[in-house]
């Protein structure tokens, strides 16, 4: 592979490794906005446990993301010194947490696309990404159960409940199509061997959304209204509110040490 061969699918890595790596550190800090606010205790700290599984996932990618790209960022400056627009989160996790239901709504759909994904990914021919998959497989099983569950709680329990689970399903199906939106990157990645095309991962998605809904007596919703714009940096004003929460103390105190 010549030298600027090499250099162009770098920065393709260091791109999709931004693009992990944000989905997994802003939906962290959602989650973790729950803690000692959850309905109940054991969900208090089953929430802040999903929220470290993801964190771990952030850190990994965000470290990669900056060897990939060889100008000495590490995992603290691609985390704290970037603004929103140089974010490429989906639109989804970004979304505020808004009611338990929610949360477990946007979880389910996001946790699906994760286990879909990193199974993907697991066999894929950059070593780094590969081992980041395999472990993350193994926690997006977990956290996509778990949000399984509670749709089935929720959805199928009182009529406030699967009240509040149908609005929530309204309120967050429009992001769902970035999920599966696909570019010049990913196809590059693709034919290296890198990263699945975006595309290839909706028919299990369909699949276990579709009878979990079916499950917990929900609708799909009916919406050709879509939203997406994250992985090119155009982002709803949440992350703004986020990452200013998020990266206060790092900024104030920029020479700080554990």
């Amino acid at each position: 592979m010549t030298t600027m061969a090499s250099t162009a699918i770098n920065q393709d890595i260091f791109e999709y490794s931004l693009r992990l790596g944000d989905d997994a550190l802003v939906l962290s800090h959602r989650l973790s906005e729950w803690a000692a606010h959850a309905p109940e205790f054991e969900e208090d700290v089953a929430l802040a446990n999903l929220a470290l599984d993801l964190l771990g996932q952030a850190r990994t990618l965000l470290s990669y993301a900056g060897e990939v790209e060889g100008l000495g960022r590490t995992e603290d400056d691609l985390a704290y010194w970037r603004d929103d627009r140089q974010y490429r989160n989906l639109l989804l996790v970004e979304q505020p947490n808004g009611d338990f239901a929610m949360t477990i709504t946007r979880h389910l759909l996001f946790s699906t696309y994760q286990l879909s994904l990193y199974d993907a990914l697991a066999p894929c021919s950059d070593v780094t990404l590969a081992g980041v998959a395999a472990k993350g497989a193994k926690e997006a099983r977990y956290h996509r159960d778990h949000a399984a569950l509670w749709t089935l709680r929720l959805g199928d329990g009182t009529a406030e409940s699967h009240g509040r689970m149908d609005r929530a399903l309204q309120a967050l199906w429009p992001f769902t199509a970035e999920l599966f939106e696909g570019d010049q990157i990913l196809e590059r990645l693709a034919i290296e061997g890198v990263a699945p095309r975006s595309e290839s991962l909706r028919p299990g998605w369909d699949l276990f959304i579709r009878e979990t809904l079916e499950a917990a007596t929900l609708e799909v919703p009916a919406t050709t209204t879509w939203r997406s714009g994250g992985r090119r940096g155009v982002h709803s004003e949440h992350l703004g509110h986020l990452l200013a929460e998020m990266q206060h103390l790092h900024r104030s105190h920029p020479d700080a040490r554990w």
